[in-house]
């Protein structure tokens, strides 16, 4: 694990909130010149912890109006049941994560975003439920979402 400073916990924080944020501009927040700042954030995603910049868009303003959260059962615990269901579920752009969970009855939580109802149904009838090892799926619908982030807490 890399050692980081308060100088690049405040670089760390400041690209996460905005990653279009200008070499300058981020340079000056932290107190550094241009030259200085720029190997800092270098250094930071060859270390690997800096895993990409990505642009965040808005769901609804692409018609994509219903999120679910679906939980899957499987047959069978083995590797190989496992990295079938994995390849499946990621090849599905409606997946936004997948996730192999322990606590609960399912093995995988997925969510996902849909346009409406209906496009959730071909996605579940037409896809998830025809999965080879697919023994359950239990779908909850976000009503209203809270609170999301995606910056990690850097303490």
């Amino acid at each position: 694990m890399i050692q980081l400073d308060r100088t690049d916990k405040k670089i760390l924080q400041l690209m996460q909130n905005n990653a279009r944020i200008s070499n300058l501009e981020l340079a000056d927040s932290v107190g550094l010149s241009p030259t200085p700042c720029s190997r800092r954030v270098k250094r930071l995603e060859e270390s690997g912890l800096i895993d990409k910049h990505v642009t965040l868009l808005k769901p609804s303003a692409l018609g994509l109006n219903l999120t679910a959260m679906i939980g899957i059962s499987m047959d069978r615990h083995t590797p190989e049941r496992f990295d079938y269901v994995e390849k499946a579920v990621t090849a599905l752009p409606e997946v936004l994560e997948c996730l192999i969970v322990t606590g609960q009855s399912a093995d995988f939580l997925l969510k996902v975003v849909v346009r409406d109802m209906q496009h959730y149904e071909q996605l579940l009838l037409g896809h998830i439920t025809r999965l080879e090892g697919v023994t359950g799926v239990h779908s909850s619908f976000v009503l209203r979402e809270v609170l999301k982030r995606t910056a990690l807490p850097l303490g």
